[in-house]
């Protein structure tokens, strides 16, 4: 009799679509930051490696989806299903006015689903190959920018406003031979950017008309990244006496600049306020609609490493944007080549004799730290640093692990950062995000027999 296990994908299919969707309803927070590229980039790691800095270049496990690097899909041996949502904490800080402004918002991640496709013939030779696919978000746009000035005529109120964001929808796939994997991903980049500047004249005597500039843009294109990674076995010896292999792994991607096909809409117009926040069209003083164009997003390169044992894991990573190339409708915007620098470490507790109901020996804990310059440019920013610290709690009581092959994770991670320069720039941003993500692993798509 032959049974195959595939009841639980069709409910996890529907959450798929659903939490998709819900990528695109999350609430907008208000950043002066994503006014400007393609708005504020999101963590494109999950949360797994979120904890340890975001280290991702080189590193790659049976029960978890590298985002970052497709070449680490070589190493699933389970079916996993990733969802991962941000409880994001903003606080605006000005100089002049002195002013603080806090906005706190809850953000889906990204949700995915990766499983091993290799065949048994493929392992016997010491190969083997993972797929994944999924969705999340790359960067979200979200402000509403308020300034008074004193012009000749009178005093000018103007506000700036913006909202959208890009997303992803990737399939990768990654296959190992031996020591050496490699793999690519591409998929469906798509997203919006719409922005607004409202002039109002405040006059008691005269009243001048409101104007709104409105620009909407929406875009999509397909894009393509590709990456390698090398493992190496320390305690070769060791090993075959049945010990813990010591390893190491280097690792390196690379995210193909892209050229996203985009239209856009451009609309200047007279309005009158409802009085109850909103505002009417009075007026179209000019109007174009669906004016053809590119946007450029520019090349990634990282590289990392990673030593692995028992009871550590420790890696590092290095990462470089070439902004500098970034054009929107052929204009460049206030963006600047840069780096990124991320070291990160983790501790698993247990030993081969630690008895399952001392629970806590086997989470897992992380920590680690980022630093490089903002890919925002203003007058005199300073480097973005933020440090990060991480968990891994086992869900899955460890009989049923050895049982059934079935594992379920709750990944945590906290963040702390900052970036901007109060002093130059008259803002600071600090920014704090909760993150959580479900990892759960089956035996899916096995054929099981039974005599």
């Amino acid at each position: 009799m032959h049974l195959v296990k595939l009841t639980m994908t069709k409910y996890l299919l529907v959450l798929f679509v659903a939490l998709g969707l819900q990528i695109t309803l999350v609430a907008q927070e208000n950043s002066p930051y994503s006014r400007y590229g393609i708005g504020d980039l999101t963590p494109n790691r999950n949360i797994l490696t979120r904890g340890m800095g975001g280290i991702a270049a080189a590193y790659g496990d049976r029960l978890s989806i590298n985002f970052t690097n497709p070449a680490s899909l070589g190493n699933l041996s389970l079916t996993s299903f990733e969802v991962g949502g941000d409880i994001d904490i903003r606080t605006l800080k000005s100089a002049n006015p002195v002013g603080k402004y806090t906005a706190t918002n809850t953000l889906i991640s990204y949700v995915a689903l990766g499983f091993p496709i290799a065949t048994s013939k493929m392992k016997k030779k010491e190969i083997n190959w993972g797929l994944t696919f999924g969705l999340r978000p790359i960067s979200r746009v979200g402000y509403k920018i308020n300034n008074l000035d004193r012009t000749s005529i009178d005093s000018l109120s103007t506000t700036y406003e913006g909202e959208g964001g890009v997303n992803q929808f990737f399939i990768g796939t990654g296959v190992r031979i031996k020591n050496f994997s490699f793999g690519i991903t591409s998929g469906y980049m798509f997203g919006n950017k719409n922005n607004s500047t409202k002039i109002e004249f405040l006059n008691d005597t005269v009243a001048y008309l409101p104007s709104n500039h409105y620009t909407q843009t929406r875009f999509g294109s397909p894009f393509l990244n590709a990456g390698v990674q090398y493992e190496t076995v320390l305690n070769k010896d060791e090993v075959k006496t049945g010990k813990f292999a010591q390893t190491l792994r280097i690792g390196a991607y690379l995210n193909v600049q892209q050229k996203l096909n985009a239209t856009q809409d451009k609309i200047v117009e007279t309005f009158i306020k409802d009085g109850v926040g909103g505002t009417y069209r009075l007026d179209s003083v000019y109007e174009q609609k669906d004016v053809s164009g590119k946007i450029v997003i520019p090349a990634t390169i990282g590289l990392g490493v990673t030593y692995n044992n028992r009871h550590w894991l420790i890696g590092a990573d290095f990462e470089m944007t070439n902004w500098s190339n970034y054009r929107f409708f052929n204009a460049k915007d206030a963006v600047q080549n840069n780096w990124v620098f991320r070291a990160g470490a983790q501790y698993y507790p247990a030993k081969d004799n630690t008895p399952a109901t001392k629970y806590f020996n086997f989470v897992r804990y992380r920590a680690g730290f980022y630093y490089g310059p903002d890919y925002i440019k203003l007058s005199n920013n300073r480097n973005e640093f933020g440090i990060t610290a991480g968990a891994g709690f086992p869900l899955t009581s460890l009989r049923r692990v050895s049982y059934n092959n079935d594992f379920v994770v709750l990944n945590t991670a906290i963040e702390y950062g900052n970036r901007g320069n109060i002093k130059t720039d008259n803002l600071k941003e600090n920014i704090m995000r909760i993150s959580f993500g479900l990892s759960m692993n089956a035996s899916w798509f096995f054929k099981r027999k039974y005599d």
